[in-house]
This record gives C-alpha cells, sequence and structure tokens, in this order.
C-alpha cells in the first residue's frame, strides 16, 4: 500500500525555477570573481603605488656604502640613537651601529633583485654581534633572504629586514636624506680598474644621467662598471 494518503501529491518543481535558481548561483559566483579580481588588483596597485614612493629604486641604483649611508639616516629618523657607519675596512661584519640601551649591529646588503642574501651574512653579522658587545643583530637588504638564511637566522636571533620590510620602514617616516639624494650626493666607494688597476671614476650618462664607473684612463682603457654591481 502507497504511503501517500489518498489525494496527497508530490509537489514538482518547475524546470524554469531550478533553471532561475542556476542562474542567481551563477550570476553569483561571477560577481564574486569580478569582486576578488578587483579587489587583487586594487592591492596591487597600492603596493605599486608605495613602492614608486618609497626610494627602492634609487636604493637599486646604490652601492654597499651609499646603502649604509642612506640605513643611517633612515634610522635616526626612525628614533634610533646615533647610528654611525663603520670604517670600511675591518668591519668585522657590522656596516651600522645603532647605539642606545640595546646596542644594535646591522650588516647592509644591497643586492641586485635576483641575488638572495646567504648564510654567510647571517655568519658574520652574529659573530660581529660579539665583537661589538651588541644586544642585537640585524641584517638589512633591498633584496630577500635564502631558506637556509632563514632558518640559521632564527636560530641564531638574527633579524632579518629584506625588500618589503624595508620599504615599510621608510613608509613610518620621511627620512631628512632621501634615497636619491644619497644616490646623488655620495661618492660610492673607491675602486680600481680591473683591466689597467688604476683609478676608477664616476661618470654621467648622457641619456638618463645613471651614474657609473668609467676608468680614469679613458681613451686608453675603456673600461666601465654599474654602480650597483
Amino acid at each position: 500500500m502507497s504511503n501517500l494518503a489518498v489525494g496527497q501529491l508530490i509537489p514538482v518543481v518547475p524546470v524554469s525555477s531550478i533553471i532561475q535558481a542556476i542562474m542567481y548561483v551563477f550570476i553569483f559566483y561571477v560577481l564574486f570573481r569580478i569582486f576578488m579580481f578587483a579587489h587583487r588588483t586594487i592591492q596591487e596597485l597600492r603596493v605599486l603605488k608605495r613602492m614608486a614612493h618609497s626610494d627602492i629604486g634609487f636604493i637599486d641604483k646604490m652601492d654597499g656604502f651609499q646603502f649604509e649611508v642612506y640605513l643611517k639616516a633612515l634610522f635616526r629618523e626612525l628614533g634610533y640613537h646615533r647610528p654611525e657607519v663603520t670604517k670600511r675596512s675591518c668591519d668585522y661584519g657590522v656596516d651600522v651601529v645603532l647605539k642606545g640601551r640595546n646596542r644594535i649591529v646591522i650588516q647592509a646588503k644591497r643586492y641586485g633583485i635576483k641575488n638572495r642574501v646567504g648564510i654567510r651574512a647571517v655568519q658574520e653579522v652574529y659573530a660581529g654581534k660579539a665583537y661589538y658587545k651588541a644586544d642585537e643583530a640585524w641584517i638589512v637588504t633591498n633584496s630577500v633572504f635564502t631558506k637556509q638564511a632563514e632558518e640559521l637566522a632564527k636560530a641564531c636571533r638574527v633579524k632579518l629586514i629584506d625588500r618589503l620590510e624595508l620599504q615599510n620602514l621608510i613608509h613610518k617616516v620621511n627620512p631628512e636624506q632621501k634615497a636619491e639624494d644619497v644616490y646623488q650626493q655620495i661618492d660610492p666607494a673607491e675602486r680600481k680598474c680591473p683591466v689597467c688597476k688604476n683609478q676608477l671614476v664616476i661618470r654621467s650618462s648622457k641619456k638618463n644621467d645613471n651614474k657609473f664607473f668609467g676608468c680614469s684612463q679613458f681613451p686608453s682603457c675603456t673600461h666601465t662598471e654599474a654602480i650597483n654591481r
């Protein structure tokens, strides 16, 4: 005997209603995807805008010494007392020292975007921390770190500041010395010509005013190289 009472009918949903429901779900899904894409695009544009105003482009053009001078100015504006750039030779793996209640030693790594900071930098600044009797050791770079460097830094309690975090620090303040100012006004460290062993001198490109090193014996020696090699 049927479970249905006499005269009781199973309600039938019209096919048109099912199709309409499917269409609503599809439209909602498409709108959600469009919203997520727009949100992601806006976020990316904001990041690019921040990068454009963070002086990172001029930092990428610097040599190591100019980067150290810039970090000195940056950390001064961030409230660290009496930041100092160490001497260019025999620095024991330390480029900038932040003095105060906590003495902090920093190794500055101005690298090309494709070059990652490796484990050696962590070893050097960790040793420099002991030499300078510091409380903390940091590495600051305009690039990124290798996985091995990150693992060792975690074990040694060395703070790593990569490209993105550096930009975040820059955005917290308005350094008195902009990266462009340092790039234009501070001479990079002296170098010798690898071809003739004479002094390299700073020259400027006629096309875009970018600086580069050229041999002092030009035209006898035509060697040139980028400042941010």
